[in-house]
Order: C-alpha cells, then sequence, then structure tokens
C-alpha cells in the first residue's frame, strides 16, 4: 500500500461498460479541475449521467479532487437514494447535500445534459459578488454574453431552490450563483470541462483588466452578438471532441491513477 493513498476494488466488472466509461471521464474531470486550478479542496461537486439510467455518478464527499478514481464515485439516483458506493471502510463517506440537490435538479430537468461541474474558484466567486457580473470585455467571455444569474438563497441543502436554480439556468450552458460561484453544463465531460476552463479564464480576465482601475474598452453590440452566435452549437463542432484526447494523454502522463 502506497501511504496516503485510498484504494479500493475496481468497479469496472460491477457495472456496464457505458456506466465504466462514464466513470472514467468523470474521474478525469475532478482531477482536471484541480490540476487548472479550480478545485477548493474536498468541496464543490462534479457528476456525470449514468448512460441509460435515471441517475448519476458524484464524488465521495471527504475525498480531495486529485484522488478521484473510476471506482470511488458514488452512484445515486435521482431521489437521492445512493445505488452504489465502494467499501469506505471506518471512513464511510457519502454525498454532500447541496451537490444532490444541484446535480438532481439540472439532470432531471435537462436530460441531454450528461456532465455537471460546479466550482468555488476565487475568479468565478469574485465575479458572483459583482453586481456587473460577467462582462463580454475579451472575445474569450463574449462566449458567455446570454449567461445566467441565481441569486443567493443561502446554502442549497433545501430542495424547493431546485426548482429557481433550473428556471435561472433555462437551456443554457453556464449559470453564475451569486455570491457563491459558478455552474456549467454540457453533454459531455470534455464539453463541460472546456466551458468551465473558458470561463474561469474569462473571470480572471475580467478580474485583471478591473484591477487597473482604468476604462474598460467596450465592444459594439452587433459584434458581441455575432461572436457570440460563432460559440453555438449550430455553428461550430461540439466543445472538447478535440481537447479531450490530448488532456486525457496529459493526466495518464502526470498520474493514470484516476482510471483505477
Amino acid at each position: 500500500m502506497n501511504p496516503g493513498v485510498l484504494s479500493f476494488p475496481s468497479m469496472k466488472d460491477r457495472c456496464s461498460p457505458e456506466e465504466w466509461q462514464a466513470r472514467v471521464d468523470l474521474a478525469a474531470c475532478y482531477r482536471l479541475v484541480d490540476l487548472y486550478g479550480m478545485s477548493d479542496m474536498m468541496a464543490n461537486h462534479i457528476s456525470a449521467r449514468v448512460p441509460g439510467e435515471e441517475s448519476f455518478l458524484i464524488n465521495p464527499y471527504g475525498m480531495m479532487y486529485e484522488e478521484i478514481t473510476a471506482s470511488c464515485l458514488i452512484k445515486v439516483n435521482l431521489a437521492g437514494e445512493i445505488l452504489s458506493k465502494p467499501d469506505f471502510g471506518a471512513l464511510n463517506y457519502g454525498i454532500n447535500k447541496a451537490g444532490y440537490v444541484i446535480h438532481s435538479a439540472v439532470h432531471e430537468a435537462r436530460p441531454e445534459v450528461g456532465c455537471i461541474i460546479h466550482t468555488h474558484s476565487w475568479a468565478s466567486m469574485a465575479v458572483s459578488a459583482l453586481d456587473c457580473g460577467l462582462l463580454p470585455i475579451t472575445q474569450t467571455a463574449m462566449r458567455f454574453l446570454k449567461i445566467g444569474y441565481h441569486e443567493y438563497e443561502g446554502v442549497v441543502l433545501n430542495d424547493r431552490e431546485k426548482a429557481s436554480l433550473v428556471a435561472d439556468l433555462g437551456n443554457r450552458e453556464a449559470l453564475v450563483l451569486r455570491n457563491h460561484g459558478a455552474l456549467v453544463v454540457g453533454r459531455t465531460c470534455g464539453e463541460t470541462f472546456n466551458w468551465t476552463h473558458r470561463l474561469e479564464l474569462a473571470c480572471r480576465s475580467q478580474i485583471a483588466a478591473m484591477s487597473c482601475n482604468t476604462p474598460l474598452r467596450p465592444v459594439p453590440q452587433e459584434v458581441l452578438e455575432e461572436t457570440w452566435n460563432n460559440y453555438q452549437p449550430g455553428t461550430r463542432r461540439p466543445y472538447g471532441l478535440m481537447e479531450w484526447p490530448a488532456l486525457l494523454r496529459k493526466l495518464d502522463r502526470l498520474d493514470p491513477s484516476f482510471r483505477t
């Protein structure tokens, strides 16, 4: 045994090939969010829908993003019932209640969504606290021209917040959780990570620009609309198709244990 490393029996032979692939991709997504500086120790959550089922995979509450593996993920249905999880021994990890409320709400309302990433990165939290919200002052930020906003209602522990959360997300890919952080959805883990990474860059660049205490350069509205449209599914290939295989190779070079 390696000191400091949790080890679990593989789930590969205890689930369908489709679920196993979802597990590997989701574990990779956790590692990448941490690698790119968007994790918050063991807080926050990323989920992936189990193909062909009314259930999703989510992290054990108590493990760091950097140690998530395909076999440690917990499978839960939309009603919050745990369908499968590894033997955590005395640790007996479960799921984060806020994670269940947020992710079950979106997975139930948006059946096309395969992955959901919720972050508390310093940049997304800073922008979430700005009354102006996310400004379309860079090409990357223009991709989020029609981003949604969800007012802060406290820690998301009650099912009653599901309705307003889903309504504010609408059919968008991203939602600023006011005074909280960000929520991003996509059809695949690769697509969702791509959107999350770009949103993080947009937030960081805005904070940097605003910190210079000089007027921001505006862009004409018609140019903003045209640029936003160029990022939509009908005008370009889905995000993540090119990047995801390369990102998996990156993880394999660094630490392939996410696949176990």
